[in-house]
Parts: structure tokens; sequence; C-alpha cells
């Protein structure tokens, strides 16, 4: 059902605003101008001057402000800007009576993702988790679903950056359990269909100095054990040259699949005869994830014509962000960490 019955918006008349014009707002610009069913794209940016550019390169309208985007006659708003505006821009665009897609995080930490929670009531907002839209990890959920892989008892997921992101992106970024293996804690509670009770999370650091002085890491492990005891073992580096590496595999009793095996995986085998895989590997998130950006937000069109309710909301992901906080505190404190002792 749609929240806001009052919108009555056709498919090949949306008119979506766009709030952050960086790497990925940009990419989002340039998503939503290939959708059939969006009529026009208004961008902004608080640096006026990249969200003109943005405009010009794509041929789409321009907003002189954020204030301005949000009187643009939009049907829907998608937030690309940095974390810390995360919050206002959700708060905005639903009080304006607009379905909002916003990028993940929700907002820094959990408390400003509790507020946020609390605010919008039953409004129909999006969070960014675009493996939900992956087909590798659509068919995954599936299976498992269906039984197929009888009782689950070992799921590995990891996350493998090519090289590390500037040092001032670190220094604002949350830290690696709350910046990238949050994707990871979603994809788990997503695909298995079952809640993380406890972590126990390690890091190092053996890269670029400026990981340690942000308080982060460059390279993470963490034991999960899901409520029904299946153990999920996941790793992260920001070191992997050898291409970017985003895998699931599902270990059952009866079966087991793997997300994310195919012939562009950045690892090579030492084994004799085998050529497997051919590559080329993939760069970056971008060209391994691009049709699943694509899928996300042509899913937030059905979210503002009402067709559907939120695929990912903010109580998803405030699930994930108390996994990422729970594995931070393990790592410090050195030791197992209860959900429960995170969850408020």
């Amino acid at each position: 059902m749609n929240p806001y019955p009052q919108r009555r918006v056709k498919d090949e008349d949306m008119r979506i605003g766009l709030a952050g014009t960086g790497r990925i707002g940009a990419f989002h610009a340039e998503t939503l101008h290939r959708l059939d069913m969006v009529d026009s794209v208004v961008i902004a940016d608080i640096d006026a001057p990249r969200a003109r550019q943005a405009a010009n390169k794509l041929g789409v309208e321009c907003a002189a402000s954020i204030d301005e985007l949000f009187v643009a006659g939009l049907d829907g708003v998608v937030i690309a800007a940095a974390t810390g505006a995360h919050p206002e821009l959700i708060a905005r665009g639903v009080a304006a009576g607009l379905p909002v897609f916003c990028e993940k995080p929700v907002a820094p930490d959990i408390d400003g993702t509790l507020a946020v929670l609390n605010a919008i009531g039953e409004a129909p907002v999006q969070i960014g988790f675009q493996r939900r839209f992956d087909a590798g990890y659509v068919a995954a959920r599936r299976q498992v679903a269906e039984g197929t892989l009888g009782w689950l008892h070992t799921v590995r997921a990891n996350t493998f950056d090519p090289a590390p992101p500037p040092a001032e992106y670190i220094a604002t970024s949350g830290g690696f359990f709350r910046d990238c293996s949050v994707h990871d804690f979603d994809i788990i509670r997503w695909v298995t269909g079952r809640e993380i009770a406890e972590v126990y999370a390690v890091g190092t650091n053996r890269g670029a100095d400026f990981f340690r002085a942000a308080g982060d890491v460059a390279t993470m492990g963490a034991v999960l054990t899901l409520d029904d005891d299946t153990l999920a073992l996941v790793s992260g580096t920001r070191y992997n040259a050898a291409g970017y590496d985003v895998r699931m595999e599902l270990l059952g009793s009866a079966e087991s699949i793997s997300v994310g095996l195919d012939q562009r995986l950045p690892l090579r085998s030492v084994e004799a005869g085998i050529a497997w895989p051919t590559g080329p590997a993939h760069p970056t998130f971008v060209e391994r994830f691009r049709a699943a950006y694509e899928t996300e937000l042509q899913a937030f069109t059905r979210v503002i014509a009402g067709e559907i309710g939120s695929p990912c909301t903010v109580s998803d992901a405030l699930e994930a962000f108390y996994a990422a906080e729970a594995c931070e505190l393990s790592r410090k404190e050195h030791r197992p960490v209860r959900l429960d002792e995170i969850r408020r």
C-alpha cells in the first residue's frame, strides 16, 4: 500500500531529485537518467559548481541549492550526500511528503539512526544496500528459503578492496566495520533470514599509517554466531591488489553454494593445469555491482509509485549497524560481544 496515497505517479512521469554529487551521487544521477520510468532528474549539492558540472554532463536540471531541490516539484528524492547530512535530508524529504532513498549509513551512529527511525514513522524510506539487488545474492536467498541447502552450518563473506581510499576519507568513515563490513552484515541477515546474535572481531594494520592514526584497521576478521547457531566468518581488507573481490559461500547439510565465484574472481590457482578464472578482475565496486545499483533504483521507482514498500528499511540498516558497533567493541576489548549489549 502506498504510504502517501495522495501521490499517483505514472512511471514515465517521475521527477526525481538527487542530493549530493560526489562519486556515488554522480553515478546514481547517471543511472536515474537512463531509467525509462524517470522523466526528469534534478540534482543539487552544497558544492554548487560540482552540481552544475554533473548536471551539464548529463543534460539534466540543476537546483541552485539543496533548499531549492526540495521545492522543485519532485516525486521522490535520492540522498547521496556526506553521512553527517543524511538524518537532516531524510527528515526534509519525509516532511515534504516524498519517498526517500538514502545511501548507507542512515546516520553516523546508533543514536542518530534511532532518532531517524523514530521520526519517520511509516514514511517510505529505502536505504542503499545494493547487494540485496545483485542477481547472485537474490538466487542464494531463494535457495536458502526453499531449503535446497538443508540447514546452514557455515557462511563465509568477504569484502576485499583493491586499494585503500584516501586518508581524509578514512578519518571520517567511521571505521572498517561501520563503513565496509556493514554490507556483509546486512547481506548475511538478508540471505539467511536470521539475526546476528554474537560477534568476535579482530583487526590489523600492515599498510598506511593513516589507518592507525584514525583508530581504524586495514584488515579485519570476525566470527558471527547467528540466532540459530549458524557460524558466519567475515573477512575484509583495503589491500587486495589482485582486484575487487566480494563473495559469499553458504555451506549446508545438503548442499553448498557460492556468490561471486565467476571468471572475474581475482584469485589465481597454483594447481597444475588450472587456468580458471580467466578475468579480468573487477577494478572497483562500481563495475562489480553496476547492475545491482540500477535494479536498486528501479525498485525505488516502484516505492515512489506505491507498488511496494521499502525493500531495505531504516530498521534493517540499524540491525547491520548494531553488528558493526559490536564488532568495533569486540576488537577494542578483545572479547565476544552479544548484540543485546548494543541494542537499545
